[in-house]
């Protein structure tokens, strides 16, 4: 027994004795090493965190920083191209620097930041994807690039900072590596710099969308050679000098050329003196507002303030760079800040168009949902993805799948734009002036009157409507697979049976019954909130409810004109997932246990009635048109005949008298003695 245990311990310790190494190599191996270009050693690339960021950052005129994910799969392969770039610079040795290295003379250093680390730091620097490269100067950003780029980019923007630093001091060119070269390559003699030429500024290597802050006025003559022959994003209005709305939307617009300065072109078109254009480009009212990338367009049909054009436009300049390749850890961290995510799925095999048929997609996202890609093992093992490609929506982590699987389906633009536009909402989303009828028609609508300015309220409340609508999305999900359980079991029945009756007619015609679920009689059911005080006087005039007596919640049927305040006990519906269910349950099942208040008034609604009643029997409104019709035509035929001057057999003439003057004969003509 003893040696038994002895032998045991023993065994403990040489595990640990060769446990200790390996911990000890892998630390080892942890640690980032300096590495060599042109025989110079390199210090390794500097990690900002937290900590040191704000201090680095403003001790430093020009800062060059990586944002990045370790587990991105963009962000890995960029790495040589950022890394190599790093090195080729800190090690040149600038002309007049006499014995300063490069970062000494123009204070420009390179970095790094690791956002899963400190994502907190990657958000307050405003990256909404990986990688994201930022040049800040003195503190402040002037630059900012998405995705991985090469070297010569990279370059272009590096040039220009040290030009701007120190004019004159950069040559006319530069013979770049490759990634992963370690050795600067040799100059081209034509390439080389000369003398005399050390004065001239550098040529830009990319163009800086709207330099100058300005709308630029656009033309027949220039509108194709700057905007729809590129790929630069540009906004464009389209506008007439006599139009109301036009000029007081134009010190707006003004006001958007300077805020998006260096990040996207704002260009304006007078439809007056350019009316072939406008009405090319489809700009029938103004004014019209278009977001162009190349070929692709999209219109805007928000708000015209300064901070809707604002968020409309960073939105779309984030969508029109492409559609981002995201892992798990990046998805993560993307739900933290958008609620709808739609995610395309794909695999080694996924060809090349389906791809162009994905990036024919983002521009009509603007301003509505975020679009990434992935092929990451773990995304699919979360969202239980066996077939590829495949589209996905999240809805804060809730997933809806767009059901068509056939390589035609998924290359349909048009079908699957549909099937985005019907669930790119959020979950609860808020009823605005430009989401209303998206939210409101053709569906029952669950309607939280809320208050904003009371806070923990407020998100306690929504809270409730957003477990509500979970709940009642799973109960939903329940009854349609019974339902199709249901139908499929009666078919299954009917080929049973025809088997058993070696009916082949009628076997033919059971395989052939088609479970159909679109036309299953299920009105749709939405959620939605409205702020109380912002939308008091609305709320107030058409359901008679004020905020101020506290948050309520309604069931509106916009499309019969009719609502539910109360509960089956006559108590208002509170924002509760018990008190909404019970009532939604009702309505829904057994409409006939609540009765109904209207939104319009009573003579209205007998107006409303009838045109319901014709639009929905088409064939009756034509009978009943042609009925009328000829019902009125009748009546004006005998009117106008009674009008006339016919005799009729009442009148005062004696049949003698009639007979007389029918047969010629007169009292005048006759003889007399």
């Amino acid at each position: 027994m003893r040696l038994t245990s002895f032998s045991f311990l023993s065994g403990l310790a040489a595990l640990g004795l060769l446990a200790f190494p390996a911990l000890a190599e892998d630390e080892a191996e942890n640690v980032v090493k300096p590495t060599y270009f042109d025989s110079v050693m390199v210090p390794p690339l500097t990690e900002l965190t937290p900590d040191n960021f704000k201090e680095v950052a403003s001790n430093t005129k020009w800062l060059f920083v990586k944002h990045y994910s370790p587990y991105c799969h963009h962000c890995i392969s960029y790495a040589p191209y950022f890394q190599t770039t790093y090195e080729y610079y800190y090690t040149s040795k600038p002309e007049g620097a006499g014995d300063k290295s490069f970062t000494d003379f123009y204070d420009f250093k390179f970095a790094a930041v690791n956002c899963i680390a400190y994502s907190d730091l990657c958000v307050e620097n405003g990256v909404k994807l990986y990688p994201t490269t930022i040049l800040y100067e003195n503190g402040k950003e002037v630059k900012s690039v998405t995705g991985g780029q090469n070297i010569t980019f990279l370059s272009g923007i590096i040039e220009e900072a040290l030009e701007k630093s120190k004019p004159g001091s950069r040559p006319r060119s530069l013979a770049l590596p490759l990634p992963g070269e370690k050795e600067s390559p040799e100059s081209e003699p034509e390439t080389a710099l000369k003398s005399g030429t050390e004065g001239k500024k550098p040529k830009k290597p990319v163009a800086t969308p709207n330099e100058d802050g300005v709308s630029v006025s656009l033309t027949a003559e220039n509108f194709q050679r700057l905007v729809t022959m590129t790929q630069d994003p540009w906004f464009i209005k389209f506008y007439a000098p006599w139009c109301p709305h036009c000029q007081d939307m134009a010190p707006t617009w003004e006001q958007l050329a300077k805020s998006m300065k260096g990040k996207l072109n704002i260009g304006e078109v007078n439809c007056d003196k350019e009316s072939r254009l406008c009405k090319d480009v489809g700009a029938r009212a103004f004014p019209t507002i278009l977001f162009f990338k190349g070929g692709e367009r999209s219109e805007y049909e928000g708000l015209r303030g300064l901070g809707d054009f604002i968020q409309y436009a960073e939105n779309a300049v984030d969508l029109a760079s492409g559609v981002p390749d995201v892992d798990l850890a990046a998805f993560k961290a993307l739900e933290q800040k958008e609620d709808v995510i739609f995610v395309y799925f794909y695999d080694h095999a996924t060809t090349s168009e389906d791809f162009n048929a994905l990036e024919r997609l983002p521009l009509s996202l603007i301003g509505h949902a975020k679009l990434v890609k992935t092929k990451d093992p773990a995304m699919y093992e979360r969202f239980k993805i066996t077939t590829w490609p495949r589209f996905m929506v999240s809805r804060e982590g809730r997933p809806t799948y767009y059901p068509p699987l056939t390589p035609n389906a998924m290359r349909d633009t048009h079908q699957v734009l549909d099937w985005m536009r019907s669930v790119w909402l959020p979950l609860v989303p808020e009823l605005l002036v430009t989401n209303a009828r998206q939210i409101m028609e053709g569906k029952i609508v669950v309607l939280g009157v809320l208050n904003r300015d009371d806070q923990e309220s407020f998100q306690g409340a929504l809270r409730e409507m957003k477990s509500a609508a979970n709940e009642w999305m799973d109960r939903q999900i329940q009854e349609f697979q019974l339902e199709r359980k249901k139908l499929r079991d009666a078919k299954q029945m009917r080929i049973e049976e025809a088997e058993d009756r070696d009916d082949q007619r009628a076997l033919r015609a059971a395989k052939a019954i088609h479970v159909d679920m679109s036309n299953s009689g299920r009105r749709e059911v939405a959620f939605a909130w409205v702020d109380g005080v912002a939308w008091q006087r609305w709320i107030r005039t058409t359901y008679g409810i004020d905020v101020k007596d506290g948050e309520r919640v309604i069931i509106n049927d916009q499309d019969n004109r009719k609502y539910w305040d109360s509960t089956v006990t006559g108590n208002y519906i509170l924002v509760s997932r018990t008190s909404i269910l019970e009532t939604l349950d009702k309505v829904v099942y057994t409409p006939q246990a609540l009765k109904p208040k209207l939104t319009i008034s009573s003579f209205e609604k007998i107006f409303f009635d009838i045109r319901v009643s014709f639009t929905e029997h088409p064939y009756l409104t034509l009978g009943c048109i042609v009925g009328i019709a000829f019902g009125v035509f009748s009546w004006l035929r005998g009117r106008s005949r009674r009008g006339r001057g016919h005799f009729r057999l009442e009148d005062s003439i004696s049949i003698r008298d009639f007979k007389e003057g029918f047969l010629g004969g007169s009292n005048g003509n006759t003889k007399a003695d």
